[in-house]
């Protein structure tokens, strides 16, 4: 385990040198505030990992989508569009209604409506009187000695 080149043996040797300079008292907070260091040095360095592999996978999938073009190009080249492909790869003109079949109109056109939600029973507020109060209990007397 090298954190920042740092063997795990001089890491105990610090350790040491620590646990003798550092008054025992301060030594809890002298370690939390070691441990702080070293967590924002890892995330800073997660953090570069994080976007140089960010970049790498972005210079990827430029190559990628180059590649994916010049290969689309190539293969409409060989195989070009018949005049029956072009009619159906054709956008579909949004001003006309587009219908499937009959059957399918006439059943959109029968469906039953939706019934209307049934709301439910209001229940009566309890009156404050009909409540018993909680019966005391009566307190602990003490003997006199």
């Amino acid at each position: 385990m090298l954190i920042f080149d740092i063997a795990p043996t001089e890491l105990l040797v610090l350790g040491a040198v620590a646990l003798v300079v550092i008054p025992p008292k301060d030594l809890p907070r002298a370690m939390r505030l070691a441990g702080q260091w070293i967590g924002r040095a890892r995330g800073l360095a997660r953090q570069f990992r994080s976007g140089f592999d960010d970049m790498i996978r972005e210079s990827e999938f430029a190559e990628m989508e180059k590649k994916w073009k010049a290969e689309n190009e190539r293969i409409m080249r060989e195989f070009p569009p018949t005049p029956d492909q072009a009619m159906l790869m054709a956008p579909v003109p949004q001003d006309e209604p587009v219908v499937e079949s009959e059957d399918a109109l006439a059943m959109t056109a029968a469906a039953p409506p939706a019934p209307e939600p049934v709301p439910a029973p209001k229940r009566k507020p309890r009156a404050a009187a009909s409540r018993k109060p909680a019966a005391k209990k009566p307190a602990a007397r003490r003997a006199k000695p």
